[in-house]
């Protein structure tokens, strides 16, 4: 999903909003009131308030890969960078996100939930530099979405300076993914040797 100028625009004046009145047609339409315009097009622009949340988790998305360049050090590192750089942009948004996750963790919203966090595995992925093109872009995107909704959660309850926890909780959550990988990586190549190659006739 791709946010264009005039809805970031809009998504922006509506997030002050959101920490008082939900992600309601009333905060769309106290939003488009503050930006000058008719209040009636909040029924014409989002079907739902999840769509709302939607989209602003899309913005949320574009605005970390913009700022994700020049990242140093190796890949984990630099997704390390991406997403502490994404908590820092969210820093104001707290109570906002805290709103939009409750409601996304209701039963009937799991698939869009799912696909939210799947969205921004990609793009944390995308911003740290991973040119992965086969059966791991999968895999790798799968393990990231599960490290980043846990470190979110997180960080909703984390009032520690500048998110100190929750990045401690981050590094822990990614240290453990790169063992994982680790020991896959060597139980495949021992697994390897014990496999016998096929004679170069019968392929």
């Amino acid at each position: 999903m791709e946010i264009d100028p005039e809805t970031a625009k809009l998504l922006d004046a509506l997030l002050p909003n959101t920490a008082f009145d939900g992600w309601t047609t009333q905060a769309l339409r106290q939003a488009l009131t503050s930006l000058g315009r008719d209040p009636d097009e909040a029924k014409l622009l989002f079907a739902s308030d999840t769509d709302m949340i939607e989209a602003y988790f899309a913005l949320a998305d574009q605005r970390m890969i913009e700022a994700a360049t020049g990242l140093e050090g190796g890949l984990t590192s630099r997704v390390r960078k991406t997403i502490t750089l994404r908590l820092e942009q969210m820093a104001g948004d707290k109570e906002a996100i805290r709103r939009a996750i409750s409601r996304l963790t209701l039963p009937s919203q799991a698939p869009r939930l799912a696909r939210i966090i799947a969205a921004s595995a990609d793009s944390i992925w995308f911003a740290a530099g991973d040119t992965s093109a086969d059966f791991s872009w999968y895999t790798k995107r799968f393990t990231l979405g599960t490290v980043w909704l846990a470190t979110l959660l997180f960080w909703l309850s984390d009032d520690s300076p500048e998110a100190e926890a929750t990045l401690a909780f981050l590094n822990r959550r990614l240290e453990g993914v790169g063992r994982i990988g680790k020991a896959r990586a060597k139980a495949s190549e021992r697994l390897s040797r014990l496999i016998p190659r096929r004679p170069a006739w019968t392929a």
